[in-house]
């Protein structure tokens, strides 16, 4: 791992969803990626750690990955939420973000920054480029923080042998491996992938082993 970053996973329950707490290692602000069912857990680590949290990314919009999103937003009010364009929607409607099929309709705040392929964020003294990559979800985007290693924080994509759902709404297995070989294969094979779920992986362990995905780079 890169001596500059700063990465902290927060398990939630009841998904094993991961959120991840990340922000450059001379920096006391920091991002949250996917803040789940226990934002508490986040909470009582950015009080411990005294760390400022300067913006909630999103990479997409089912309910275990967006769960925490009113807790983080109560507790720092001009911090903005972002998600890919596509799954803005997702944030509001409980039907849409799949919780209301589980008897909890939840609902995020709504988005301040709708993001996009090719956008470039700097935030919390780092560099991510936003790729889409749907299939998963309609709009579902990964954060890439180029270095060496690159770093890809992959919510439901890549994990460690396998691959995001493509039941739910919207979901296209076809879509999902295209962006997978077609975005991330040609990372180089050290590029380190943080998923939301299950432990890290490579994108060169995936790209040989992955019994989904394996094999081609486009």
């Amino acid at each position: 791992m890169s001596a500059d970053l700063r990465i902290q996973t927060v398990v939630s329950a009841p998904f094993e969803e991961n959120s991840y707490v990340v922000g450059g290692a001379e920096t006391n602000e920091v991002v949250v990626i996917d803040p789940g069912f226990e934002p508490e857990l986040i909470l009582d680590y950015l009080e411990d750690q005294g760390l400022t949290l300067v913006a909630i990314l999103n990479t997409h919009g089912h309910a275990d990955h967006i769960a925490g999103n009113t807790a983080l937003k109560n507790a720092f009010p001009h911090v903005p939420v972002m998600i890919g364009r596509g799954d803005a929607s997702m944030l509001t409607d409980p039907h849409l973000n799949l919780s209301a099929a589980f008897g909890i309709d939840l609902t995020s705040p709504p988005a301040d920054r709708l993001l996009s392929e090719g956008e470039q964020l700097h935030v919390a003294g780092l560099t991510f480029a936003v790729l889409e990559i749907p299939g998963h979800s309609p709009g579902h985007i990964v954060f890439v923080r180029t270095g060496r290693p690159s770093v890809v924080f992959g919510g439901d994509v890549l994990f460690r042998g396998s691959i995001g759902r493509t039941d739910f709404p919207g979901g296209s297995f076809q879509l999902l491996a295209r962006g997978i070989r077609s975005k991330l294969w040609p990372m180089a094979p050290d590029t380190i992938v943080y998923p939301g779920h299950g432990p890290a992986t490579t994108i060169g362990n995936e790209r040989q082993t992955n019994p989904f995905v394996a094999g081609g780079s486009g």
